[in-house]
């Protein structure tokens, strides 16, 4: 599928979440069936994605910037197994930890960090897990990372609906205050166990829902990034290194690669990356376009940062898209528990 075809699937669907829609499909009717019965045999060889024991990762980081009077920078990891850490067995290496410890060292400050991401989840649990963010009472935290969307594709949550759920959740804690960022979908087409035709499918399928994200989450203030990528050609040349044992979850490496990518976006949401970063880059083919193209864009390539840039443009809202250089993000140190 061209870009200019996702993109505008994408802005079909992410009118249709806005709207009440409820229509369009992700693939063919047709191939419905063939979709369901290889993702239940994908599932039968990888498991549910629910078995596995998450490491613990909540506590601060970055305690030796500890300054007397000044509170941590409050980070918050929201969506599904990836934003869990699941197939990881060390709290470090989960992508919340990465962060943590990554945003602490750019900042200079110290980062709490909490996890209220649910393994299974899909999108329609964001809005029992922004109450519980939100519960804690004000202020917001500064910054909410959600990763979640392939277990909408998995079990086929209309992309409509799902988009729904995510801008509601971006909605409701962007007017809380806090920033968020969103890594959109990861391309399916990439885990081992799933074979041809299907791998075809859920590659389109990841990306169109990515695409749509995308649209959901910077009309509603957010920043996304695209995971599809990063969980694509890089995965599949390395699939030993970067999906975890059951070659399904990302390994440690796999998700400091993911982290790698979000961690610039995160400090620039937080006014914490360098100005000049924040300028268009046209070697990197960086640059303001309408938002439904610089969706369908980003979801074919790693790393690929959305934000909004004006409300109004010749053909509608318009974003800049930036392909921010990575950070790499070491495994940090343990933990120390919050009070």
């Amino acid at each position: 599928m061209t870009n200019m075809s996702r993109a505008r699937v994408a802005r079909r669907i992410a009118a249709g979440a806005a709207y009440g829609g409820g229509g369009a499909g992700l693939v063919g009717a047709a191939a419905v069936g063939l979709l369901l019965a290889e993702v239940r045999l994908a599932r039968r060889h990888v498991g549910n994605g629910t078995g596995e024991r998450v490491p613990g990762a909540e506590g601060t980081y970055g305690r030796v910037y500890d300054v007397p009077g000044e509170p941590p920078l409050r980070l918050v990891m929201l969506g599904d197994s990836t934003a869990a850490g699941q197939g990881v067995h060390r709290s470090g290496q989960t992508p919340g930890a990465l962060l943590a410890s990554g945003l602490a060292a750019v900042a200079e400050r110290p980062v709490e960090l909490r996890n209220v991401a649910l393994t299974g989840a899909q999108s329609d649990d964001l809005d029992r897990q922004v109450a519980l963010v939100l519960s804690a009472g004000p202020p917001a935290p500064d910054i909410c990372v959600i990763m979640i969307g392939a277990n909408d594709v998995t079990h086929r949550m209309p992309p409509t609906r799902s988009v729904r759920h995510l801008s509601a959740a971006v909605r409701r804690l962007r007017t809380a205050g806090a920033e968020v960022v969103v890594g959109t979908c990861p391309d399916l087409g990439t885990i081992e166990p799933v074979q041809q035709p299907l791998r075809w499918l859920a590659r389109r399928a990841s990306r169109q829902l990515a695409a749509a994200q995308t649209i959901g989450v910077v009309e509603q203030g957010g920043r996304t990034v695209s995971l599809g990528d990063l969980l694509g050609p890089e995965f599949a040349a390395n699939p030993r290194e970067l999906f975890g044992p059951d070659n399904y979850h990302p390994s440690a490496e796999g998700y400091a690669t993911a982290a790698m990518a979000v961690l610039p976006t995160v400090c620039a949401a937080l006014g914490l990356w360098p100005a000049e970063e924040d300028r268009p880059d046209l070697t990197r083919r960086e640059g303001f376009m309408p938002v439904a193209r610089a969706a369908a864009e980003a979801a074919s390539e790693a790393g690929t940062e959305v934000t909004a840039a004006m409300p109004t443009g010749p053909r509608g809202p318009w974003a800049l898209l930036k392909r921010r250089h990575r950070r790499r993000v070491p495994e940090p140190e343990a933990a120390t528990p919050s009070p």
